[in-house]
């Protein structure tokens, strides 16, 4: 790798990681306010439950025996495990014993899953192509699925003709955080399944900005039925990266 090349990835990739802290950050408003009411009221906890399992496969992805020169992918994945692990944490202590069991039981399904992929690849997959063949196209499985996540807000923007329930700076972050890490992946050494996944997440972003623009003039007259509360923008995350978020 040239030297020149080696700065501009690292470059582009700590750019990256500051977006992708930012989004994994987002979410916090919506913890202190649980903390602060001692309730989780209508917030769900399954945003923070996939993005927990995407973080663990990124941070597996970057280890240097599945795929090497991804110091930065298993960095940011790092941090975000912690704040995802954080958030998980003060929900069980705030939720119902429905609630808490909910999520106790997903993250044992998830804990069993992770170590059997872990167990699989470090056992049956020889040589750092194969593995990160077989993590990456997981990775980019979570990934692109936590990255659509939008999806369900848009369609409500365009129903409601109101962009109350997508804020403009979460829609401009997530684009900016596919751009990033999809100009990361461009780089030598190009790496295809930080690529997939995060050039469908700028194409997404870009989505959410021109729906923005279009209906940024009403923002919120017209709706709200029961059935909003759960898509406050403070309690939605994509996930970022590799990355991503989320939010």
């Amino acid at each position: 790798m040239g030297g020149a090349t080696a700065i501009a990835r690292n470059v582009v990739g700590i750019i990256g990681n500051v977006i992708s802290f930012g989004l994994f950050f987002s979410p916090a408003p919506t913890f202190f306010g649980i903390i602060k009411n001692k309730s989780v009221e209508e917030f769900k906890p399954d945003p923070y439950i996939a993005t927990l399992l995407n973080c663990a496969f990124w941070v597996f992805y970057g280890l240097p025996f599945v795929h090497p020169h991804s110091i930065l992918v298993l960095t940011i994945n790092s941090v975000g495990l912690v704040f995802e692990f954080v958030y998980l944490t003060i929900f069980c202590i705030y939720a119902s014993d429905k609630g808490r069991k909910k999520v106790l039981l997903f993250l044992f399904i998830e804990v069993i899953f992770f170590a059997a992929i872990v167990l699989i690849t470090m056992l049956a997959l020889h040589g750092t192509h194969r593995r990160s063949l077989v993590v990456g196209v997981l990775c980019d499985v979570f990934n692109v699925m936590m990255y659509v996540a939008p999806l369900t807000i848009m369609a409500k923007v365009i129903k409601t003709k109101s962009v109350k329930y997508m804020p403009f700076w979460l829609s401009l972050a997530n684009f900016l955080n596919g751009v990033c890490w999809t100009t990361y992946a461009l780089i030598h050494p190009f790496d295809i399944y930080v690529l997939i996944s995060n050039g469908i997440g700028a194409i997404s972003g870009l989505f959410q900005l021109m729906l923005y623009a279009c209906y940024c003039s009403n923002k919120g007259e017209k709706d709200d039925d029961d059935g909003d509360r759960d898509l406050k923008p403070s309690g939605v995350q994509l996930s970022t990266l590799n990355g991503r978020s989320a939010v």
